[in-house]
């Protein structure tokens, strides 16, 4: 019946309206949004493993990532995006980059699934999304409540929340204690040796 048509493109509205207010992959919007089953929020739900599974992990031995030499990756890169009418623009390099901010963090939904530099997601390695920086980026990511610090290789876009300025993995946020609030404020540093470009 007719009724019953329009409250299914009602429901499809609201659950792409929710989803998108949380984290988005740049690369993948296309296809979360139209496998989404139910009206999920990000990280709510989530198939396993559970959005805070720690069980037998001793994150004190997960390494930091290792800065490296490596090319600029071919997705996850375009000179511009946009995201809920905002654009973005991608830098041209990490080198000299430093910032301040509140991180947050992104979990079980996510895990398993592609990041915008064609990386899988794995909530238990050291990594980061970011809304500008060239990826790969490694960045020193620093919880300025405690001063602890970790290493992490920027493979993701995001956040597109609010004011926030990097969003870490489970492992990350857990290493800088910030897990179960969510979010700390913390300064981000890009670290050598920046990103190359790709020669034709």
């Amino acid at each position: 019946m007719w009724w019953r048509r329009h409250i299914s493109i009602i429901h499809e509205v609201i659950c792409a309206k929710t989803v998108q207010r949380n984290h988005i992959h740049v690369v993948g919007v296309v296809l979360v949004l139209s496998t989404l089953s139910g009206c999920t929020l990000v990280g709510v739900g989530s198939p396993s493993p559970a959005l805070t599974s720690a069980d037998g992990i001793n994150f004190d031995e997960i390494p930091d990532a290792i800065p490296q030499a490596e090319l600029k990756s071919r997705s996850g890169n375009p000179e511009t995006y946009v995201i809920e009418g905002v654009t973005y623009r991608v830098m041209d390099t990490s080198d000299g980059y430093r910032e301040e901010g509140i991180a947050s963090w992104y979990g079980g939904y996510f895990h398993g699934r592609r990041t915008s530099s064609g990386d899988v997601y794995d909530m238990y390695l050291m990594t980061a999304a970011h809304k500008s920086l060239p990826l790969p980026t490694y960045v020193r990511v620093t919880n300025l409540a405690n001063g602890r610090s970790v290493v992490l290789r920027v493979n993701d876009r995001g956040p597109f929340v609010e004011d926030r300025i990097i969003d870490l993995s489970f492992a990350a946020a857990t290493k800088l204690g910030m897990a179960e609030q969510g979010t700390a404020e913390v300064e981000v540093v890009a670290l050598d040796p920046p990103a190359r470009e790709r020669t034709p």
